[in-house]
């Protein structure tokens, strides 16, 4: 399983230090969330500082849009990151879905879907075939250290199914309250990638050697 730490969660006053050490414990991706104050109730990053990541560290960079207009936003990251991850409930419809997530591939990148935890599996059952990556919120999108919501996992138990019966390719994401215990749950439900943001770096880095 993949483990992405979560950018929100890292200590600014030693960013690199802590990029490097993640590196060094072969932790190669790296999640960063993009919130607007209209979609979610708080402010985190624009695009700068991504940019300045990318000239030194070789992450794989997991972008997650948590904004009202993420047409707009994709285009501040497009020759940035290598994953654009969009949330249906700021789409009018999953037609408008699926169209950003064409225009994310038009750009050569992957382009992932994100649901809410009061969003239906069914939501977005149209727009799986065009998904590089679904992403499964634990939590309630906005703020980190919540706990982990336990009937998330029969999401991911929904999307692993129609996976296989209609050879999707997608990777199942899960992101909120992500633990040594939770990840295992998660793990066992079908999740190929987990966010990890507090559990993390709340103690680092002596946690780097314990999700692997």
């Amino acid at each position: 399983m993949i483990i992405a730490p979560s950018l929100l969660a890292a200590n600014f006053l030693c960013l690199e230090k802590q990029c490097e050490e993640l590196l060094k414990h072969q932790l190669t991706w790296l999640h960063y969330d993009v919130m607007d104050g209209y979609f979610v109730p708080n402010h985190s990053f624009g695009a700068d500082i991504l940019k300045q990541l990318k000239q030194k560290f070789p992450f794989f960079y997991d972008v997650h849009l948590m904004v009202s207009q993420p047409k707009i936003f994709i285009e501040f990251y497009k020759t940035i990151a290598d994953v654009i991850t969009i949330h249906i409930e700021a789409c009018s419809h999953p037609q408008e879905a699926i169209e950003l997530l064409k225009k994310i591939r038009s750009y050569g990148i992957k382009a992932g879907l994100s649901i809410k935890p009061k969003t239906s599996v069914e939501m977005i059952e149209s727009c799986l075939p065009f998904c590089d990556l679904v992403l499964v919120m634990s939590v309630e999108p906005g703020f980190g250290g919540q706990s982990f919501m336990m009937d998330s996992l029969d999401k991911v138990k929904q999307l692993k199914e129609l996976k296989i019966k209609h050879d999707f390719d997608y990777m199942i994401q899960i992101d909120g309250g992500i633990n040594q215990e939770t990840a295992k749950l998660a793990d066992a439900a079908g999740v190929e990638n987990c966010v990890i943001g507090s559990a993390l770096f709340k103690d680092f880095p002596s946690q780097l050697g314990v999700y692997r």
